[in-house]
């Protein structure tokens, strides 16, 4: 079914640096770990970890700083923005170990602390009350359901759906290497077939589930030989799946399957990054396409816009 697949081979590259952006990168002081896009409102926030600096940066999507927030963010590990019409709201997972720690936090845009999923502080599996250990990445989707992985090295190795007040829908793990189990998931994203894809990174490979039942759909494995995948982002769409390799640092550009079927990885481009660059996580701007790479090795957030 491969056949299927509609995308052209490319000659040469999809994506080129924009070396505009940002306008004025001293503005990253600490460790860019993961930035979002408000393709909406054209707003891209950055979580940064380091002591005594701003843990979340805002940049219009031209590359200008705007403005920083710092007070409830211990060690931020991603973050997601869900923007609509009338409102937009900024999640970010902490895996901190102080009084913040281990949870997943609900922002307004300038920093308000509206939501907190977990127990602050304290590290743990429960579901009743909700526990996390080091969660890595949400998703949150306009119904207000969401997705969370759990475990950027922690207790859990685990993907939780949480319906919209924060009960457990399902859950797929724990560690292992089989069928629907992990070894660090450490991102997650949904496409708009209803599928969840999440970077099962330690075990080189990306896991598809059924986003209504939790039922596992399929794995890719022979595009991550070489390095697992730690971050996984569609593009307008969803014909393109991004995927960041950080040990590599490189990013691939995946031929996303059509509704049905997952079929085999391909791997239609790559973007090499420099030596230590260490991509870990990305986003997308569903409105231009552009992708946002946060860069730990680097210390920066670059961008890529299409050709």
């Amino acid at each position: 079914f491969l056949e299927a697949f509609d995308y052209s081979p490319w000659n040469g590259l999809l994506y080129k640096l924009d070396l505009g952006w940002p306008k004025v990168p001293e503005y990253f002081t600490g460790q860019p770990v993961c930035v979002a896009v408000d393709s909406l409102r054209g707003l891209v926030y950055v979580a940064q970890r380091g002591d005594n600096i701003p843990k979340v940066l805002v940049f219009s999507e031209e590359g200008y700083f705007l403005y920083s927030w710092n007070d409830t963010v211990e060690i931020p590990h991603g973050i997601f923005v869900l923007s609509n019409t009338t409102d937009s709201s900024v999640w970010i997972t902490d895996v901190g170990t102080g009084k913040y720690g281990h949870t997943v936090k609900k922002y307004s845009p300038s920093g308000k602390l509206l939501q907190i999923l977990g127990t602050p502080g304290n590290a743990g599996s429960s579901l009743y009350p909700l526990q996390f250990d080091q969660p890595a990445e949400i998703f949150v989707e306009e119904s207000g359901d969401s997705y969370v992985v759990d475990g950027d090295g922690g207790i859990n190795n685990r993907l939780l759906k949480l319906t919209e007040d924060y009960k457990e829908m399902w859950l797929r793990g724990p560690k292992g290497t089989g069928i629907g189990e992990f070894r660090i998931p450490h991102s997650v994203t949904v496409d708009s077939f209803g599928r969840v894809w999440v970077a099962d990174r330690e075990n080189k490979r990306i896991q598809v589930f059924d986003k209504d039942t939790g039922e596992w759909l399929g794995t890719w494995s022979s595009c991550f030989d070489e390095d697992g995948p730690s971050s996984v982002r569609f593009t307008p769409n969803n014909k393109y799946l991004i995927v960041a390799q950080l040990n590599i640092n490189r990013l691939s550009i995946l031929a996303a399957p059509p509704v049905g079927t997952i079929g085999k990885c391909v791997i239609v481009n790559t973007i090499q990054l420099a030596d230590e660059t260490k991509p870990h996580l990305v986003d997308v701007d569903m409105k231009t396409g552009a992708i946002y790479v946060a860069e730990l090795g680097a210390q920066q957030v670059q961008k890529y816009v299409p050709l």
